[in-house]
């Protein structure tokens, strides 16, 4: 029994010398940002007048996620071949002062709901780099067997901190304040970032990065990808189409079910409790053929949302929704798998970077969709919708990936091994592997 962990395949991951010296700071920053998601949309009610709740409530939350996609194509000619480590802590370091400087307003007497809207917006820029940055380092550290039992330890972090950071966050918003809570969001964040800068070697890259390109580089490359393109828009479509549920769900439970708010938590708790499950099985799914696992993933979690559209009981769909929490909790380690696969090591943060810039459009998108299609159809065929939409989507793909295959392609003349292009560590892994 002893000997277990070892046999692990997460082993590997949580005590390689380096990464494992990151690992703490990266589940405080979590927790942080668990409590933030409370405490940034409470704050906005307090500061907001008293008319304008609603609209300042949606602009504080998209101001704290979405300017990242600007950050992304504006910052990418400087962050362009940088490590990960360095794009991860300048993304620490801009969140934590940023947000440091809500609670400093806030004693001055000068935080008005514009100022904090804006600061933010301004802790936000480099969210896409820093995530970028935190999937590249573990290509920089780890070997390719063990990408994705390494991603599926970020998200399972994360997971567990969007169950524990909310009701921590109301706990201490009922005791000391919201903006209290965001001054630990941000302290959390200055740990990361000195996380980064001491546990990591001082120059804080493994590998020499190409930084001529320009600030849409990350795009081109995916453009110029099939196989990274598809990913990218199976991913948006996907976000996009889960969106609506966030409108469509409380109303279902109040209007159509007339449950209170506990019921609402409940079914939220149920799909984070199913994420972290999820997370945590990701990393066995390495031997798994990850294009068709992905896709998969998208054709199960489609089936799983069925139950709570087509009006089942609760006692039914409450673990339907459970079981989506878990079939969804491994779609972004085994697509980063496939970026982290098909992309080489100097070319991976701008294309991570792309990746995530549009991505965090593709959820607020589908919400702000959901408004009028609740409006029209009603939240619970707009629940089916969503779950049928996603299904078809799976199955779209999954016929476009078989046809693709069977479809004869050029015959290749082979190249003599001295006119080969340069190929990364992970690619010449990747051939091993398959021999």
């Amino acid at each position: 029994m002893p000997r277990f962990p070892r046999t692990s395949l997460y082993w590997p991951v949580v005590t390689h010398p380096l990464l494992r010296r990151v690992l703490p700071g990266l589940a405080v920053s979590a927790l942080g940002d668990g409590m933030a998601v409370v405490a940034v949309t409470w704050l906005a009610i307090q500061l907001a007048p008293t008319g304008q709740r609603g609209l300042w409530i949606a602009v504080a939350v998209a101001a704290y996620t979405l300017p990242s996609a600007v950050g992304t194509v504006v910052f990418g000619r400087l962050l362009r071949g940088r490590s990960g480590a360095q794009l991860a802590g300048w993304d620490a370091i801009l969140r934590a002062a940023a947000l440091a400087a809500i609670p400093i307003a806030h004693l001055t007497g000068t935080l008005t709901i514009g100022l904090y809207v804006v600061l933010l917006a301004a802790s936000a820029l480099l969210h896409s780099w820093g995530s970028a940055g935190r999937f590249t380092l573990i290509a920089e550290l780890l070997p390719q067997r063990h990408h994705l039992p390494a991603n599926a330890v970020l998200t399972t972090i994360s997971g567990f901190a969007t169950i524990v950071g909310p009701p921590l966050a109301g706990i201490l918003i009922g005791w000391v304040g919201p903006v209290w809570v965001i001054a630990v969001d941000a302290a959390t964040f200055a740990v990361l970032a000195l996380t980064y800068r001491l546990a990591l070697p001082s120059t804080g890259t493994i590998h020499r990065y190409d930084r001529s390109a320009s600030r849409t580089a990350g795009f081109a490359l995916i453009r110029r990808q099939p196989a990274l393109l598809g990913l990218l828009v199976l991913s948006v479509a996907f976000f996009f189409l889960f969106g609506p549920v966030y409108v469509a769900m409380p109303l279902h439970l109040t209007d159509d079910l007339r449950a209170s708010a506990t019921l609402l938590g409940a079914y939220y708790t149920a799909f984070g409790v199913g994420g972290l499950v999820g997370g945590v099985v990701a990393g066995h799914l390495r031997h798994w053929p990850l294009r068709a696992t992905t896709i998969g993933i998208v054709i199960g979690f489609g089936v799983a949302m069925l139950p709570l559209g087509l009006g089942t009981p609760v006692g039914v769909s409450l673990p339907a929704f459970a079981l989506a929490g878990l079939i969804w909790a491994p779609y972004m380690s085994t697509s980063m798998a496939l970026f982290q696969r098909s992309a080489s090591t100097e070319q991976l943060p701008a294309v991570l970077a792309a990746n995530s810039a549009v991505l965090v459009l593709a959820v607020p998108l589908g919400t702000m969709l959901g408004g009028p299609l609740v409006g029209v159809i009603g939240p619970r065929p707009t629940l089916l919708l969503c779950g049928m939409a996603i299904l078809v989507l799976g199955l779209v793909a999954a016929g476009f990936v078989t046809l693709r295959r069977h479809t004869p392609g050029p015959v290749r003349v082979p190249r003599r091994s001295s006119s080969r292009p340069w190929r990364s560590q992970g690619e010449r892994e990747a051939e091993a592997d398959q021999h």
